[in-house]
Protein backbone atom coordinates (compact mmCIF):
# COMPACT_ATOMS: atom_id res chain seq x y z
CA UNK A 1 0.00 0.00 0.00
CA UNK A 2 1.59 3.28 -1.08
CA UNK A 3 1.54 6.49 0.94
CA UNK A 4 -1.34 8.01 -1.02
CA UNK A 5 -3.48 4.96 -0.36
CA UNK A 6 -2.61 5.07 3.34
CA UNK A 7 -3.52 8.75 3.48
CA UNK A 8 -6.82 8.08 1.71
CA UNK A 9 -7.64 5.29 4.15
CA UNK A 10 -6.74 7.50 7.10
CA UNK A 11 -9.02 10.24 5.78
CA UNK A 12 -11.83 7.69 5.49
CA UNK A 13 -11.28 6.68 9.10
CA UNK A 14 -11.23 10.32 10.16
CA UNK A 15 -14.46 10.94 8.24
CA UNK A 16 -16.07 7.91 9.88
CA UNK A 17 -15.18 9.20 13.36
CA UNK A 18 -16.42 12.67 12.46
CA UNK A 19 -19.70 11.17 11.26
CA UNK A 20 -20.02 9.23 14.53
CA UNK A 21 -19.50 12.43 16.50
CA UNK A 22 -22.16 14.20 14.42
CA UNK A 23 -24.55 11.32 15.10
CA UNK A 24 -23.88 11.63 18.82
CA UNK A 25 -24.64 15.34 18.63
CA UNK A 26 -27.87 14.68 16.74
CA UNK A 27 -29.08 12.19 19.33
CA UNK A 28 -29.03 14.79 22.11
CA UNK A 29 -32.44 15.57 23.72
CA UNK A 30 -32.81 18.85 21.82
CA UNK A 31 -33.04 16.97 18.50
CA UNK A 32 -36.31 16.07 16.83
CA UNK A 33 -36.79 12.38 17.72
CA UNK A 34 -38.97 11.44 14.74
CA UNK A 35 -36.57 12.89 12.18
CA UNK A 36 -33.63 11.15 13.83
CA UNK A 37 -34.98 7.61 14.04
CA UNK A 38 -34.41 6.51 10.47
CA UNK A 39 -30.82 7.76 10.05
CA UNK A 40 -29.69 6.54 13.46
CA UNK A 41 -30.98 3.05 12.71
CA UNK A 42 -29.03 2.79 9.45
CA UNK A 43 -25.96 4.96 9.98
CA UNK A 44 -24.42 2.98 12.87
CA UNK A 45 -24.38 -0.12 10.67
CA UNK A 46 -22.73 1.78 7.82
CA UNK A 47 -20.27 3.33 10.26
CA UNK A 48 -19.36 -0.08 11.66
CA UNK A 49 -18.93 -1.55 8.17
CA UNK A 50 -16.61 1.28 7.14
CA UNK A 51 -14.72 1.17 10.44
CA UNK A 52 -14.16 -2.59 10.17
CA UNK A 53 -12.91 -2.21 6.58
CA UNK A 54 -10.45 0.45 7.72
CA UNK A 55 -9.35 -1.69 10.66
CA UNK A 56 -8.52 -4.48 8.23
CA UNK A 57 -6.67 -2.12 5.89
CA UNK A 58 -4.62 -0.65 8.74
CA UNK A 59 -4.26 -4.01 10.52
CA UNK A 60 -5.83 -2.72 13.73
CA UNK A 61 -7.44 -5.05 16.24
CA UNK A 62 -10.71 -4.56 18.07
CA UNK A 63 -8.64 -4.09 21.23
CA UNK A 64 -6.49 -1.30 19.79
CA UNK A 65 -9.53 0.60 18.47
CA UNK A 66 -11.31 0.08 21.80
CA UNK A 67 -8.29 1.47 23.63
CA UNK A 68 -8.20 4.48 21.31
CA UNK A 69 -11.89 5.23 21.82
CA UNK A 70 -11.69 4.81 25.60
CA UNK A 71 -8.69 7.15 25.71
CA UNK A 72 -10.51 9.74 23.62
CA UNK A 73 -13.55 9.48 25.92
CA UNK A 74 -11.38 9.82 29.02
CA UNK A 75 -9.66 12.91 27.60
CA UNK A 76 -12.99 14.46 26.67
CA UNK A 77 -12.23 14.45 22.95
CA UNK A 78 -15.48 12.60 22.19
CA UNK A 79 -18.73 12.37 24.07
Amino acid sequence: MDEREKLRKFRELDDAFAQALRELDKSSPKSEPEAEEVPTQEDPQEFERRLRALMVDFQQTDTSVDTLLRTMLKLGKIA
